[in-house]
């Protein structure tokens, strides 16, 4: 059969993959709440969850440094990457030996698209549309910061520090909790200074847990120079993840809203 993956390239797969390597970590959560187990041979050192495949599955390198000899040991007959996580190169080279279906998503549209694909792709149709019609259920539900227009920056990144566009996947979460980006006419992840904040009238940072790992001692340093600034430690997984950990993302953005209700920063 021929898809096509969210870059419009065609993938050719004959059969139901049964040899299958991950090497997005949200995807790989994805994969196994699809019901998939045996399929999957390999995922990377970041795929963190499910905790059990990441104890005994094969690692197959980092996401942006594949090991691409241990890849082809395996075999696989699908590998699932996205444009953004992984190396272009790397993936073109896979992409020449092997079937690869590369995700693209910045939205929630895209993510269902995705989990409907996957799960048509791996035999999991009637799984993927159980969980998409969850999904959007969820999201339906939000109850968001209830000031329209509340000004926020997102950290992804320190030394230096590093922000989000509007054309990001977190910059459609900030969104779907009643949040507006102050970067979101920037694109991608911009660098940035804390100092231009207080210009654009921004009075609250959000933290977030990945790529770098902000912690309270970084709250307490950016709170004592810029005490104007209310800061809050968030899940970047709830924030960067488009996989089935969608369905945990719109319980946690509405307390998300009920504990910015409760700040000063309107």
């Amino acid at each position: 059969m021929l898809f096509t993956d969210q870059l419009g390239r065609t993938i050719n797969l004959p059969f139901i993959p049964q040899r299958i390597i991950s090497v997005v970590p949200s995807q790989t959560e994805l994969l196994s709440d699809l019901g998939l187990d045996q399929e999957v041979l390999g995922i990377t050192k970041f795929c963190v969850h499910p905790d059990h495949w990441f104890r005994r599955k094969q690692r197959v390198g980092g996401t942006k440094q594949l090991n691409l000899e241990l890849i082809r040991k395996l075999q696989p007959d699908l590998i699932i990457a996205n444009k953004e996580e992984n190396s272009k190169d790397q993936i073109e080279t896979l992409s020449q030996e092997f079937p690869v279906y590369i995700s693209d998503v910045n939205t929630i549209a895209d993510a269902l698209n995705m989990i409907m694909t996957i799960g048509t792709i791996t035999g999991k149709a009637a799984e993927a549309i159980k969980l998409s019609k969850e999904i959007s259920e969820c999201y339906e539900k939000i109850i968001p910061v209830p000031k329209a227009g509340t000004k926020v920056c997102y950290l992804i990144w320190k030394d230096p520090y590093m922000t989000v566009g509007g054309d990001t996947f977190i910059h459609e979460q900030l969104k779907q909790a009643g949040l507006q980006n102050v970067f979101g006419a920037r694109e991608r992840y911009p660098e940035i200074c804390l100092e231009e904040l207080k210009q654009m009238d921004c009075s609250l940072l959000l933290l977030s847990s990945e790529p770098f790992p902000f912690s309270q001692k970084h709250k307490e340093e950016i709170r004592h120079r810029y005490p104007h600034l209310n800061v809050i430690l968030v899940d970047g997984e709830i924030f960067s993840w488009y996989g089935s950990r969608l369905l945990k993302a719109p319980a946690y953005l509405s307390q998300l809203a009920r504990e910015i209700n409760a700040l000063s920063v309107f």
